[in-house]
């Protein structure tokens, strides 16, 4: 549902579109990155390591960033001919703020929905207009699901692209529920691909 509220609700995607995605490995990643496929868009997606770049590109990233190695705002510079994104997606927060700004072209989105690094520190709202008229956003999936009418409109439109084939959720850490703390450990440590499952 994140995904959805993201590319069909924060700013509706289109075929032609270039994005960048942050943690394109995780669970919402991996499945941002076959809707987008499955929409026409371009992925550009940050990874910690080789092996999770190989796993974002097998779903659907069209290019990946190491940023563990490489600085992604030049990356996505280059990728874009210098032009920058329509929209970043970021749940990292903190760490990626500022270069999230700067990847973006002239009336693009930054789109935060996490903080994984930590909260983002107060900002100039000014800063905004000498990078090219910038939007930002701080969406939350609970705002969008308010109402029972929009989750099932929502849900939907989730289900159709799963039951088309289009986007496989990958489960790939399942915890018992008593190890809630590793599990939280292993997301913070970037140990992690795909979804994690609490089991009872």
């Amino acid at each position: 549902l994140t995904v959805q509220y993201l590319f069909r609700q924060t700013r509706k995607l289109e075929a032609g579109d270039t994005i960048l995605f942050h943690a394109a490995a995780g669970g919402v990643g991996l499945i941002a990155c076959q809707w987008a496929r499955a929409l026409g868009v371009t992925v550009i997606g940050t990874v910690g390591s080789d092996a999770k770049a190989e796993l974002a590109k097998a779903n659907g990233c069209t290019h990946t960033i190491v940023s563990t190695r490489e600085n992604f705002v030049e990356r996505v510079k280059a990728l874009t001919g210098g032009k920058g994104v329509k929209v970043v997606y970021d749940s990292v927060g903190k760490d990626t703020f500022d270069g999230s700004l700067d990847c973006l072209r002239p009336f693009g989105l930054l789109a935060s929905f996490g903080n994984a690094s930590g909260p983002v520190a107060p900002f100039a709202p000014g800063l905004l207009g000498p990078k090219g008229s910038l939007y930002l956003t701080r969406a939350t999936l609970f705002t969008h699901i308010a109402t029972r009418e929009a989750t099932q409109a929502m849900a939907d439109d989730l289900f159709a692209v799963v039951q088309s084939g289009a986007v496989k959720i990958r489960i790939d850490q399942r915890y018992p529920l008593a190890e809630v703390a590793q599990a939280h450990r292993d997301l913070e440590a970037r140990k992690t691909t795909g979804s994690s499952v609490l089991l009872p």
